[in-house]
């Protein structure tokens, strides 16, 4: 019995994608009081702030096999008015409400990763 179960595991292909690490990403700001949508071009390590938001971009990863379908930066995020992180960590491009940033004026998401695709182009 045990030989079936370890035959069905190797017969699976891995279930993980191979992920490199960008130089940088977007990410998107929306201040839901204006209505107002800035995109944040940022290097990793790089913080930039708009609004009351201070947005770093800690790392940006993206699936080696397909640069272009998806991207997972970790972001710390602040607002002025406090001294601690409003959020920090893993967002996914493709499910910003997954891991999304708790603020009643500001959403943040991310858009892509730096490819080397885009980077030459």
């Amino acid at each position: 019995m045990k030989w079936v179960a370890l035959l069905g595991l190797l017969a699976c292909p891995a279930m993980a994608q191979e992920m490199a690490s960008a130089p940088g990403g977007m990410v998107r700001v929306l201040d839901r009081l204006s209505g107002l949508l800035v995109d944040l071009d940022l290097s990793r390590g790089e913080a930039k702030s708009n609004g009351r938001l201070t947005v770093q971009l800690d790392e940006c990863r993206y699936p080696v096999e397909d640069p272009a379908s998806e991207a997972e930066a970790h972001l710390t995020v602040f607002d002025s008015a406090t001294t601690t992180p409003l959020f920090a960590g893993w967002m996914i491009a493709s499910s910003p409400a997954l891991s999304a940033l708790d603020h009643p004026r500001y959403d943040v998401w991310v858009l892509h990763c730096d490819t080397p695709e885009a980077v030459a182009e």
